[in-house]
């Protein structure tokens, strides 16, 4: 006799998740109430993250009072630091408020009508010791404190003498004070190291040039001041060279007061020359006031920062 087979329980249906899903469904064993709890934990724990996350982006933002605790240096940026190589400078209005004037040295004085012809004749030349050379560059060109954009004079004058012939050129400079303290030493050794020398134009005429210190009034808080004279080559029995009068080159003597006074990181450097006599007159003068008016445009630029 056969007996009928056992009866096989039924499988239980197997879920399929709908096309696209990838979250797995609840076992068959969890409760619906199970997955409502930790619905509302997710929620608040969300909630906390966004809350955190915005806290901190109004902190960082430019409606932020300040840090809360000390910045260190390096989150400075170096374009907002000061530097500490070169001083602060005039403005190119306090350095224009710095120079002399016509009215200041007299009648005879007035604006440039342009280069003396004896710079060219008599100043474009060249010698062999290193420093008279460089003198009788500075003399021709008056870059005294050198030819970069650093030390690119902030404001220049230019006047005549219609009466005597003389030209004086004034500039004002701003500078790191060693280096200007540097040069002003260097003019310092001129008179012992081309005391007297000869320069040589670019024709192969030679010019006897002679080299001394020049006194000035007490200025500023460094100066230092050259008398040159560049003229023929003096004759064999030691006769000084003559100074001329004429208003031409020939046979002639330039005279040039080469002057530097240094107030504070800043600097007046001028010339003060003339085939005939110097006007000391004039030199001393444009010291004493340009020093003055330096050291007032320099308060009153500390004054307006």
């Amino acid at each position: 006799m056969q007996h009928a087979p056992a009866a096989r329980p039924s499988p239980a249906p197997v879920r399929r998740l709908p096309p696209g899903t990838t979250t797995r469904p609840l076992p068959a064993g969890a409760t619906a109430s199970h997955h409502a709890a930790t619905g509302p934990l997710l929620a608040a724990a969300l909630a906390a993250v966004l809350a955190l996350t915005a806290s901190a982006c109004v902190g960082g933002g430019r409606g932020a009072e300040g840090p809360v605790g000390p910045v260190p240096p390096t989150a400075q940026s170096p374009a907002v630091l000061p530097s500490a190589e070169l001083p602060p400078v005039l403005t190119r209005g306090q350095a224009r408020a710095a120079l002399v004037g016509a009215d200041d040295l007299g009648e005879a004085w007035e604006p440039t009508r342009g280069a003396a012809t004896w710079r060219d004749e008599l100043l474009k030349a060249t010698a062999e010791r290193p420093d008279c050379r460089r003198l009788l560059d500075v003399l021709y060109t008056e870059e005294l404190f050198g030819t970069g954009a650093a030390t690119a004079p902030r404001a220049t004058a230019a006047l005549d003498d219609v009466d005597g012939g003389a030209q004086l050129h004034y500039r004002v400079t701003s500078y790191r004070a060693a280096d200007l303290d540097r040069t002003l030493a260097w003019l310092g050794t001129l008179p012992d190291t081309c005391g007297r020398f000869e320069a040589r134009d670019a024709h192969g005429a030679t010019r006897d040039v002679r080299v001394a210190d020049l006194t000035l009034p007490e200025a500023g808080d460094d100066r230092r001041g050259l008398r040159v004279t560049v003229g023929d080559p003096a004759p064999d029995d030691g006769e000084e060279p003559r100074a001329d009068t004429r208003t031409d080159t020939g046979d002639g003597v330039l005279t040039v007061d080469l002057i530097a006074v240094r107030v504070g990181d800043d600097a007046i450097s001028l010339t003060n020359g003339t085939l005939g006599t110097p006007a000391d007159a004039a030199t001393r003068t444009s010291v004493e006031v340009g020093a003055d008016r330096l050291t007032e445009a320099r308060r009153q630029g500390r004054a307006q920062v």
